[in-house]
């Protein structure tokens, strides 16, 4: 019985840890590359960003010249970013959050899944320029 305890114990500590805050990650100008190798206008690289954050399930809109915000909803957690962006770059960065345990430049894990998913997005989104 004691040993069983201990296993318990022992997988509290895990999956709690599992949930953890991490460093709050951000995409720092990532390159806009095209398929074709042709370069890209400011419109082409602002429509990638709105289509790929959308398909995700992200309400994206345009905030400004070279800057998408993007809102994700996910049942009672809220991220909100900026995604600046020119012809050769774009930057993800977190906003502020609802929910996802943010601290002290950390935040729950999913969010910084939500980011990669959203960054291979649009990199697909802007291969096909």
């Amino acid at each position: 019985m004691k040993i069983f305890a201990i296993l318990v114990a022992t997988a509290a500590l895990f999956f709690a840890g599992c949930r953890a805050g991490q460093p709050i990650q951000n995409v720092e100008k990532a390159p806009v590359i095209t398929a074709s190798g042709k370069p890209a206008t400011l419109a082409q690289v602002s429509t990638a960003i709105v289509r790929a954050g959308t398909r995700l399930g992200w309400q994206m809109k345009p905030s400004g010249k070279g800057r998408v915000s993007g809102t994700l909803v996910v049942r009672e957690h809220t991220a909100n970013i900026d995604v600046d962006h020119d012809t050769k770059t774009y930057t993800i960065r977190y906003k502020d959050s609802v929910n996802l345990n943010a601290k002290d430049g950390t935040i729950h894990p999913n969010y910084n899944s939500w980011i990669q998913n959203l960054d291979r997005n649009i990199r697909a989104e802007l291969a096909q320029l």
